[in-house]
């Protein structure tokens, strides 16, 4: 009996718990490409990715034409230029998969300007939806946009209009 009771009073405690959480969900993909300034700095940021990968296609290309030139000539040249020629062929290559990995690399120069464009909007963000969560009592805030995996979820329940409206985000 004493069991029974114990085990009756867990099993009402859980349900009220559950009960009394609050939560919302927000989709962060939409709020984020419904703010124009994000738009603006992705733009930004596509732009100087661009211009980087055209200098570093650059530099590639330049390796694969001295790289034909040199096959071309092989025959002609004596061991020590064609040593001296693989040497510069090897040390341009190196050079360009150097810059590859300082533009685009982890924490490269891409990585850091995403962050000095895309970071204050994110953080604006997070502030409103603090803000929301703490003002409506949310004990949760899931997002349905990244990983966690929410397969269905109340219409009513998402909170993402709301915090484009706390942004000034008209739509």
């Amino acid at each position: 009996m004493k069991k029974l009771f114990i085990t009756a009073a867990i099993l009402m405690t859980t349900v009220i718990a559950a009960q009394a959480q609050r939560y919302c969900v927000i989709d962060t993909k939409y709020i984020l490409e419904s703010v124009p300034d994000y738009k603006e700095a992705q733009t930004k940021l596509d732009a100087v990715a661009d211009q980087w990968q055209k200098e570093i296609d650059a530099k590639f290309q330049e390796v694969d034409k001295m790289y034909k030139s040199y096959q071309a000539e092989q025959v002609m040249l004596t061991e020590e230029l064609k040593r001296k020629r693989e040497d510069e062929i090897v040390a341009r290559e190196k050079d360009a998969k150097e810059l590859q990995k300082k533009r685009f690399g982890y924490e490269g120069d891409l990585f850091k300007k995403r962050e000095e464009l895309v970071k204050p909007i994110q953080d604006r963000i997070y502030n409103a939806v603090q803000k929301m969560a703490a003002s409506r009592m949310y004990d949760f805030v899931l997002d349905k946009s990244g990983g966690i995996t929410v397969i269905f979820s109340d219409p009513k329940l998402d909170k993402s209009e709301d915090i484009l409206k706390a942004l000034g985000v008209k739509k």
